[in-house]
């Protein structure tokens, strides 16, 4: 009697079979062409990788501090601020800013851990992001509210935690908001505190809701839409303190004279990301040009559309690209523009990659080169960094498309932050949603023109 029964297929993500092919260490992944094994060991190790990312973060911290200095520059991250653009390496120290940036690590990784959330583009993403805003903005104290008001409005629907760890986690777009009522009202400490957790509370449990909303404003295509909703959410709560005579400036608090070792540090974990990215896909580069199909409207997962291997290797070039921007221009390896670089990283598995992100990156240096802006400064660096948030525009519109939007963008984004006075951290994904907003139906309509003429 035949035997029907076969062994079930090795999946690194939901709808992924493996076959042998015969051949020893030949594989074939029908979607992705990742090594099974590899991809399997990614899927099931991926919390370990970030956690000894963590770790290793807060090991560095150590050997640009000592304990003492970490100690008391920890002290100082928890109780500043925190408001755009306050550089941690500045205001507490390269030792304590990295110790910050590993307890973030940890913190996110044992969230989704906790949740059992199975490895994507956007968990990559959001962990990404989390780790590039704690050298600026974030912190413990003031993201741990926000995440608990989004566990409060899972509970209060009914829904488990996990449908909502991703908004939690940009959620904390907003973590100035907790730091400026507890420590910049005047307030007796206490009641500052009180206050700066119920605002925290407050934001995690309406911004669900309000992104699922403000989603359709820009059509997926803006990649930060939790940084859009954090701008509505934070441009009315600064307008209600101003309404009490309550001003909130934003900063301009930034380190200098660092690039070298951060440079190395962040070679070194891009290099990382692009050989485990080429062990999985065979030491090839074999499936990256099919990335370049992808537009990247939200949700692209390009984990799940294209595998590991692709994406890592997307990551990689990234990240690289990201730090020779910067380099090039002259700019400086700040908290902010180390940030902006993790998080274009981090969307390299969620909606961005070569093609679609260098139109936006021409667009805002073009703009730079004809306005009043330097573009060495760190402001307008971070605005391209974080203006690639528009690259499903490039993407799906075409290069040219994409130039304008960079070129809008930076034209915007210099205008926006005082409607939130640095309360949104993500005002990069504020000024983006408008972009897309205004820019993507004009886009459709002359589509819409050309082909009725082809007719």
């Amino acid at each position: 009697m035949q035997n029907n029964k076969r062994k079930p297929a090795v999946k690194h993500y939901p709808g992924a079979p493996i076959h042998k092919l015969g051949g020893p260490g030949q594989w074939r992944d029908d979607i992705s062409g990742d090594h099974p094994q590899m991809a399997a060991l990614l899927q099931r190790y991926y919390y370990e990788f970030f956690g000894l990312l963590g770790i290793l973060f807060i090991g560095l911290a150590f050997v640009f501090d000592p304990p003492g200095q970490i100690v008391s520059g920890m002290l100082t991250i928890l109780t500043s601020p925190a408001n755009l653009l306050t550089d941690y390496i500045q205001l507490a120290g390269a030792g304590a800013t990295l110790c910050n940036v590993g307890l973030i690590t940890l913190l996110s990784i044992g969230i989704t851990r906790l949740n059992r959330l199975p490895v994507s583009g956007s968990i990559v993403a959001g962990i990404f992001t989390m780790i590039g805003f704690s050298f600026f903005g974030k912190n413990l104290y003031n993201t741990i509210p926000i995440i608990l008001g989004v566990f409060l409005y899972a509970r209060v629907i009914g829904q488990p935690f996990g449908e909502y760890v991703l908004h939690s986690m940009f959620g904390t777009a907003l973590s100035p908001l907790v730091s400026a009522f507890s420590f910049s009202l005047g307030l007796s400490t206490p009641v500052g505190v009180a206050l700066g957790v119920a605002s925290g509370l407050l934001v995690g449990f309406v911004i669900v809701p309000l992104s699922l909303r403000f989603l359709h404003f820009h059509r997926g295509y803006s990649l930060y839409n939790i940084g859009f909703t954090a701008g509505i959410i934070g441009m009315f709560f600064t307008a209600a303190l101003r309404g009490f005579g309550v001003e909130v400036q934003a900063v301009s608090i930034l380190s200098e004279g660092r690039n070298l070792p951060f440079s190395l540090m962040l070679v070194v974990i891009f290099l990382a990301l692009l050989l485990i990215g080429l062990r999985v896909n065979h030491w090839r580069l074999k499936g990256y040009r099919r990335l370049f199909s992808l537009p990247g409207v939200l949700p692209t997962d390009f984990l799940a559309l294209r595998g590991f291997g692709v994406s890592l290797i997307n990551m990689s070039l990234l990240g690289m690209l990201s730090v020779g921007y910067v380099l090039a221009l002259g700019g400086e390896l700040n908290g902010p523009v180390i940030g902006g670089i993790f998080t274009v990283v981090g969307f390299g598995a969620y909606g961005k990659h070569l093609k679609n992100v260098l139109p936006i990156l021409v667009g805002v240096t073009l703009v730079n080169i004809f306005n009043i802006h330097d573009a060495s400064a760190t402001f307008t660096i971070i605005a391209a960094l974080f203006g690639t948030t528009l690259a499903p525009i490039a993407g799906r519109y075409g290069v040219l498309a994409g130039i304008v939007a960079g070129f809008l963008h930076m034209s915007l984004v210099t205008n926006v932050g005082f409607l939130h006075a640095g309360m949104n951290l993500y005002n990069n994904g504020f000024s983006g949603g408008f972009v897309a907003a205004l820019l993507c139906p004009m886009l459709d309509t002359i589509e819409q023109i050309r082909q009725m003429r082809r007719r």
